[in-house]
């Protein structure tokens, strides 16, 4: 077994390469604005190796590079509750339609007391304690790429 210059063995680091690569090839980035796909790969403790892709995205701020891409892959296999979505949540409206649902299920789903609906919250907990919304409802007056060609004025 050979090591590398931080001790780890060149094996390690040609599987996870190896990953990267089998996981998904540039075809399965998405990258039609910086035309820069990147793919990512990270081991885990347990030996899980867990691979990503950069995603661009017609809100460019919103655009996740390959190793965020892994990295938020990796935390939400530990997130506990059903949670919303933060503001980047705006990325599905680069792929889905506002009449998209979304589902948040609890961790401890199936709950046998979920809790009662929030008014303040969109959507509908189900049995179960699955609360049942739609990208419409999480992400109102959200944009499309569409938007992006709309005709502009001059400044």
């Amino acid at each position: 077994m050979s090591l590398d210059t931080l001790g780890r063995a060149v094996e390690e680091h040609t599987k996870l390469i190896n990953g990267a690569f089998e996981h998904i090839g540039k075809k399965g980035c998405y990258a039609p604005y910086s035309e820069f796909p990147v793919r990512g790969a990270l081991p885990t403790s347990d030996g899980t190796i867990i691979k990503g892709a950069s995603i661009d995205n017609a809100s460019y701020g919103a655009t996740i590079c390959a190793e965020r891409t892994v990295l938020v892959k990796a935390v939400h296999r530990n997130v506990a509750s059903p949670i919303s979505p933060c503001g980047m949540f705006r990325v599905l409206r680069e792929f889905c339609s506002v009449t998209m649902p979304v589902l948040l299920v609890p961790t401890d789903y199936p709950q046998s007391n979920p809790p009662k609906d929030v008014p303040s919250k969109p959507g509908t907990i189900t049995e179960g304690g699955v609360r049942v919304t739609t990208v419409g409802a999480l992400l109102p007056d959200s944009s499309s790429p569409g938007e992006l060609d709309l005709p502009r004025k001059p400044l």
